[in-house]
């Protein structure tokens, strides 16, 4: 059975922006290798839509970008949205009860579901599906953007922490 997890980059004032986080090179790695270790991904619609941009190479892109994008796209990818009427490749449109259908994708695969997108994180939340919650702390003030927990912070214990890089930590918690 799958683990889900729920990470995202976040300021110290709990927001998270994705325009406004470029990792660095050792944290874009650390990025990388975790793409490649996800047995499936589980994204918002809004979030989804942003990551479509590595579903095609650009010109620009350096190895750590040909990297990143590879393993994007070999992940298995699910996307929960009311709105969209298809998804791009290798990914699935989730369709009905949200309980239902990520209980059945936790039985259904081994090792680590990404969850992204802190509306869906918000749903997952409420329904008590999130096994871990991975908070890449950075040392920026956002001062708006949206909150890594778009709803009320459920009871946390502390699992761990490690410096990623530099100024960013990684905090690990699982519901207490």
């Amino acid at each position: 059975m799958a683990k889900l997890v729920f990470g995202m980059n976040q300021s110290l004032d709990g927001y998270v922006d994705y325009m406004k986080f470029a990792p660095s090179p050792v944290l874009f790695r650390h990025f990388i290798e975790q793409a490649r270790n996800n047995a499936a991904s589980l994204y918002g619609r809004k979030l989804y839509e942003i990551m479509r941009y590595w579903d095609e190479e650009q010109d620009d892109w350096g190895p750590e970008e040909r990297d990143f994008a590879a393993a994007w796209r070999d992940t298995p990818k699910f996307v929960v949205s009311k709105t969209l009427n298809s998804v791009g490749p290798n990914a699935t449109l989730l369709a009905g009860d949200l309980e239902t259908a990520v209980r059945r994708l936790k039985a259904e695969h081994d090792g680590e579901i990404e969850a992204g997108g802190p509306v869906l994180a918000k749903s997952l939340t409420e329904l008590g599906l999130i096994d871990e919650y991975r908070i890449y702390l950075h040392p920026v003030v956002l001062g708006s953007g949206d909150p890594f927990f778009a709803g009320p912070r459920p009871p946390l214990r502390l699992k761990g922490s490690e410096r990623v890089d530099g100024d960013v930590l990684l905090l690990s918690y699982v519901p207490a």
